[in-house]
C-alpha cells in the first residue's frame, strides 16, 4: 500500500506473474480457512445494513466470500492486476472491485462519498505499509467507517518473523510461492505488536475488541501441517461506540 511508484510497480509486477489458480499465493489461502474463521469475530460489532470494504483485496478471495454475507462487498486494492485477476475470478460480479490507493485519504474520501458509511476488512496490510503510509492509511480507513462503521483488522505478530525467517532460510532456499514475494521486493515491515493497536488510536478510532488467531497459509510443513502465521486481530470504531455485548480490551 506504499505511495511511491517503486512499491505501486512492486505490486503491480507481483499480481502480474501471480499465477490465477486458487492457493497460487503465500496468503491466498482458502476463504474457508481465513474470513470464515474471522466473521465471528467481528460480526457483531459490523452493522449488516452497511457495505463492506475489503482494503488489500489482492485477487478477492476473501471478497467473494464476505459478498455471499452482505449486501454490497467492495474490494480495493493498490495494484490494477490484482483487481483484473478478482474480476475475472468472480464472474457473476457477486462483489464490486476498484483500483484504490488504501494511503490516500483523498481517495478514500471519493469512494466514502460513492457508497457511504461502510465496515472494513483488512487483512495483513498494515505490515506491508512503509512507515510513512501507516498514518494515511489509518486515516483513509477513517474516512470509510464514517461515524457508523467498523473496522476489522489483522495483522501477523512479532512471533510471525520467526515463522517467516524458518522459510526463508530452509535448505534449498524458499519455495517458490515466498520466493515470488521477496523477488518483487514485497518484503514485510516490522510493526510491532503493541504499535498496531496504536495507530487506530492515533486515528481517533476507539477499540472494541481484540485478540489473536493464527492467519494461515498455502504452504505446508514437510509433514503436511499447513503454515500458519501467528497474528493478532481487532476491531474498532470512531469516536466511543461501544456496542452491547462487547469484549474486553
Amino acid at each position: 500500500m506504499n505511495v511511491s511508484g517503486t512499491y505501486t510497480q512492486a505490486w503491480e509486477s507481483f499480481w502480474r506473474d501471480a499465477p490465477p489458480a486458487a492457493g497460487a499465493v503465500f496468503w491466498d489461502a482458502d476463504a474457508s480457512l481465513t474470513a470464515a474463521l474471522q466473521v465471528p469475530l467481528f460480526e457483531p460489532y459490523f452493522d449488516a445494513g452497511l457495505p463492506v470494504v475489503d482494503l488489500g483485496c489482492g485477487n478477492g478471495t476473501q471478497t467473494r466470500y464476505l459478498a455471499e454475507r452482505y449486501d454490497r462487498v467492495v474490494g480495493v486494492d493498490l495494484s490494477e492486476a490484482a483487481i483484473a485477476l478478482a474480476r475475472r475470478a468472480d464472474p457473476h460480479g457477486i462483489a464490486e472491485y476498484q483500483q484504490l490507493n488504501g494511503a490516500d485519504p483523498a481517495a478514500a474520501r471519493r469512494l466514502h462519498g460513492e457508497i457511504g458509511d461502510a465496515n472494513v476488512y483488512m487483512r495483513g496490510v498494515l505490515h506491508q505499509c512503509a512507515p510513512a503510509d501507516r498514518e494515511p492509511l489509518l486515516e483513509s480507513i477513517a474516512i470509510l467507517l464514517g461515524g457508523r462503521g467498523r473496522v476489522f483488522a489483522v495483522e501477523p505478530s512479532a512471533a510471525a518473523k520467526g515463522v517467516l525467517a524458518g522459510l526463508a532460510q530452509a535448505p534449498g532456499g524458499p519455495s517458490a510461492k515466498l520466493g515470488a514475494v521477496f523477488s518483487h521486493g514485497l518484503t514485510p515491515g516490522e510493526v510491532a505488536d503493541e504499535a498496531v493497536p496504536g495507530y487506530f488510536a492515533a486515528a481517533g478510532l476507539d477499540l472494541l475488541a481484540r485478540g489473536a488467531q493464527p492467519l494461515a497459509t498455502t504452504e505446508f510443513r514437510p509433514d503436511g501441517t499447513r503454515i500458519e502465521l501467528p497474528s493478532n486481530w481487532l476491531v474498532a470504531a470512531a469516536g466511543s461506540q461501544t456496542p452491547p455485548g462487547s469484549q474486553e480490551v
